[in-house]
Formats: structure tokens, sequence, C-alpha cells
């Protein structure tokens, strides 16, 4: 008798059901039964910190969102788009809200998303890019407003342990810890000026999370996440924040003026450039203005006599702390109230001499 082609495929099926049927069984157990959990303990004191920190700070860390208007290639309507997110959290009680200038810098609408979700168009108050900061109005009910703790940024150790919050990538109420990896850091703001005295921390900061808080383990604001150094764009360990000593010097004057009132001595100084140029280490003055701080102080301008130049006073020190540039300088004057009275070192003639002025504020 011939076998057709399916009765050989039958008598194959037969013998792989005879084959694997007891595997079958073997396999799967109709006694199968999630498996007894293990207690898991108390949790430990440094994640009891963790939670606590979130828990008491994370409503106070708020989502902006940046958006800009563009018109269509084929129409003249105009369109909201949103270029980009950050983070920011509630100075106090009235709706002010800070953040970094960088994140609010180009829109033309800004939307603040609160902890419990609901959203609220911000109003720019005012901003200091110089520090990169900025502050912003909503007219959000006080009741979701929790102002975040204010720390100090004087004391701060490497090694001491930090946690960020924020927003990254989009990814809102998102907190990461790590420590301060280093102290006194120079960053370059969107305005190309220095910013001195930066935190250093390997906290993971990401694209999204500028402008949020950087917190000590007592919950309290140290710091404002700025930048990250990263050659891919994305976390690599190394993040700077704005010290909260600048910071709450800095806000302030934004809400009164809407800017920075800076201390200044009323004078004209030489750029860097110009001071290479003539092989000065130091801040040349240029010019002085009529009855500023610098003329009652007596200091000298640069002046022509007989076609030469001749150079005025080049000031080397702001109050024993030496300055090189004019960037130097300003951080120094900034570092007074206007009306302080502070000691200029200047080199006059080649010699060095110590002249008190009074700082007077300047735009």
């Amino acid at each position: 008798m011939k076998t057709t082609p399916l009765a050989i495929l039958i008598f194959i099926g037969l013998g792989l059901w005879l084959l694997l049927n007891p595997l079958e069984n073997y396999f799967h157990r109709v006694d199968a039964e999630p498996r007894t959990v293990t207690a898991r303990g108390d949790l430990a004191k440094d994640e009891l910190n963790t939670i606590e920190v979130f828990r008491e700070n994370s409503p106070s860390v708020v989502y902006i969102t940046s958006i800009a208007l563009r018109r269509g290639i084929f129409s003249l309507n105009a369109v909201e788009i949103p270029q980009g997110t950050g983070s920011g959290f509630v100075w106090d009680a009235r709706g002010r809200i800070v953040t970094n200038y960088h994140v609010i810098s180009d829109a033309s609408r800004i939307q603040v998303t609160m902890a419990d979700g609901s959203t609220w168009r911000a109003a720019l108050i005012g901003a200091a890019p110089d520090k990169d900061l900025a502050v912003l109005q909503i007219d959000a009910p006080a009741n979701i407003l929790k102002p975040i703790e204010i720390g100090n940024s004087d004391d701060l150790l490497v090694g001491q342990k930090v946690f960020a919050i924020g927003n990254p990538f989009g990814l809102d109420q998102t907190i990461t810890s790590g420590i301060i990896s280093a102290l006194g850091r120079e960053i370059k703001a969107i305005t190309g000026r220095l910013i001195h005295g930066m935190i250093q921390t390997d906290a993971a900061i990401n694209p999204g999370n500028s402008g949020g808080p950087l917190l000590d383990s007592a919950g309290r604001l140290i710091g404002v996440n700025t930048a990250i150094y990263s050659p891919s764009g994305a976390y690599a360990g190394i993040g700077f924040a704005v010290p909260v000593d600048i910071v709450n010097r800095t806000v302030p004057q934004i809400i009164q003026h809407g800017r920075v009132i800076k201390p200044g001595i009323g004078a004209t100084l030489a750029d860097e450039r110009l001071a290479r140029r003539l092989g000065i280490d130091g801040v040349l003055i240029l010019t002085i203005e009529r009855n500023s701080a610098a003329e009652i102080a007596g200091l000298r301008p640069t002046t022509q006599h007989r076609g030469e130049i001749v150079l005025g006073d080049i000031i080397i020190e702001v109050a024993g702390v030496k300055v090189n540039s004019y960037d130097d300088l300003r951080s120094e004057l900034e570092r007074f109230d206007i009306g302080a009275e502070v000691i200029l070192t200047v080199l006059r003639g080649g010699e060095s001499q110590n002249i008190q002025i009074g700082l007077t504020a300047i735009n």
C-alpha cells in the first residue's frame, strides 16, 4: 500500500504531540501560586529624607512653557507654537515665579503649570540676563501657591548632598539627587558675561530642568539650576546652579524695579581688547562723568596731551580683591550695595594708591 503525503504529515504530527504533551504537562502546572511576599522593613533614614524633601517642595515647583508667535508661509495668520519648556518655583504667596532668563527670553507668551495641573498665563515682571534670572507673575489663588524655603550658599561644602526638582524632557515633578561637586565655578550667561560663584553638582540635570530649584538635605533652596556641560545635550554628570545668595539679592530688585539696579562709580572703562592692546593688567578708566562718584573721589581719566595719550588710573583691586578685567570689576562691585564705601586700589604713574569711593546706581 502506497503512503500518501497527507498520511505522512498526520503521522509526524501525531508523533510530535505524543512527544511534547508530557513536556506541556511538566511546564504548565495548575497548582501555580503567587510567591510569598517578604516583609520590607523600615525605609532607611536617607530614603525617608529624600521622600520628605520631594513631598515638601514639589508643590513649589512649576512647569514653564515658552510659546512663540509664527506666521504661516502661505498666510498671514499668526500661530502659537511651543518652542521650549523649563522649570521654575514659587517665590512668594503673591504669585511670583522665579526661573532662568534663557527659558523665557524669546517667548511671545509664557504658560505656567502648577503641581496640581492647573495652567496659568504668566506676565514677565523683569529679568537679570547677566545672572540668567527672570521673575514671572501669575494670578493663581493663594491656596495653590507654596513659596519655596530659602537657604544660603555662602557656607556650602563640596560633598554635601543636594536634590534637583524639575521637568526634564517635559517629565514634570522629577527629583534627582547627588552631591556638590565643586564651588566657585564660572559659566557664561546668555549675554556673554560670566556668572561667578556657580555651584557644580552631579545631580542629574537635563533639558527642561533649567530654572528649577537645587535644594540641600533640609529642603532649602541653595541654587537655581541653570546649565549643564554635555557634548550630547543630555546628562553627563556636570550641572551648574546660580547660588541662592545671588538669587536672594537679585529677585527683590527685579520685583521692585523690573531690573537690577547695579552699583557703579560713574566712569567709562576700557574693554578687555583695548586693555590687551595697551598691555594693561587691570581696568583702565577712559572717561569720568561730571559730578560722579569717580570725580568726587579724585579718580583720573585717560587724556590726550600734545598728541600723546596719557593713561588714566588703572583699577587693580576692589576691597583687596584683584581684578584683571571689566567683568571682574563689575562682579566685585555687585557684591556691595548702592551707597557703600569701597576702597579701590589703582595704578597711577606706575605707583599704587588706595582711593575710597561711594558706589552709585547706574543703568
